[in-house]
């Protein structure tokens, strides 16, 4: 994506605010994404350039070469930023063709495919690995079409939590239903689920203690206990439910916060 460079102001002060003034809103795309590897090394792309595996690259229908994306798989909550160049993908209602390189942190090459949410960043963000948004819960909750295979739309800038007053704008949706779009291969060697770990403790009462006062505050969220044995002593854990994505137990877990009652989300193990 060119930059060109702005018009001669006046002479005189110009407002700070509005040179420096972050977006608005911030454009997201939910959907599946997919990857392509050693088979397309060195092929022209549609914006002229080789395509090379090693670099953070993807492939969009329509978004302007150059645009740089954060894209989290949120079954993992893995995050990679990566640059247009390419056009694509055709089928399968996929939002997003990642490089090999970009898709193996999250998880997709393994998957064959993933659903992520992409935000657009700015244009000077490092391309590579990145941290998992703080808000990847939100984002992905704000999705005002969530039973299509893909959206995009726009929320708040760096929003923690979209009020109801704050209705994400749909910029667009697919015709076709989500669940249409995901093969049986493509869930072979991927995460089962999310559970949140909400204590250990040495004295099982106690475990017992803070399982009663989740139940009693999410009665519609199974509520665990796990007993291991540790350097030679017993404990007991406490887990919470068992989630799909990792964004759904991110947000339990920040409720959970809310309430004083400290845990972390673990990924359950492959089946």
């Amino acid at each position: 994506m060119t930059l060109c460079s702005a018009p001669a102001q006046a002479s005189g002060p110009s407002p700070a605010t509005k040179a420096t003034a972050a977006p608005s809103a911030t454009t997201v795309l939910r959907g599946r994404a997919s990857w392509y590897g050693s088979y397309f090394q060195g092929r022209k792309t549609t914006s002229g350039e080789r395509y090379n595996r090693f670099k953070y690259t993807c492939a969009h229908k329509t978004l302007a070469f150059g645009t740089r994306l954060r894209v989290t798989n949120v079954k993992n909550g893995k995050s990679v930023v990566v640059r247009v160049t390419d056009r694509g993908p055709f089928r399968h209602e996929r939002i997003i063709d990642l490089s090999e390189i970009a898709a193996r942190p999250l998880g997709i090459t393994e998957c064959g495919a993933a659903t992520v949410v992409a935000e657009i960043v700015a244009a000077d963000t490092p391309l590579g690995p990145a941290t998992t948004p703080d808000n990847l819960a939100a984002l992905f909750a704000a999705d005002p079409d969530p039973e299509a295979a893909y959206t995009t739309y726009t929320v708040p800038t760096a929003v923690d939590q979209v009020a109801p007053t704050e209705t994400p704008a749909l910029i667009a949706a697919a015709r076709v239903a989500s669940k249409e779009v995901v093969t049986a291969t493509e869930s072979t060697n991927c995460p089962a689920g999310f559970l949140i770990q909400a204590g250990s403790f040495v004295d099982a009462a106690n475990a017992r203690t803070v399982q009663a006062r989740i139940k009693s505050l999410l009665p519609n969220v199974e509520v665990n206990l796990s007993q291991e044995l540790l350097d030679g002593r017993q404990r007991s854990r406490v887990f919470v439910g068992n989630f799909n994505d990792r964004p759904e137990a991110e947000a339990i877990r920040q409720r959970l916060m809310g309430w004083g009652i400290g845990g972390m989300v673990r990924e359950v193990a492959l089946r």
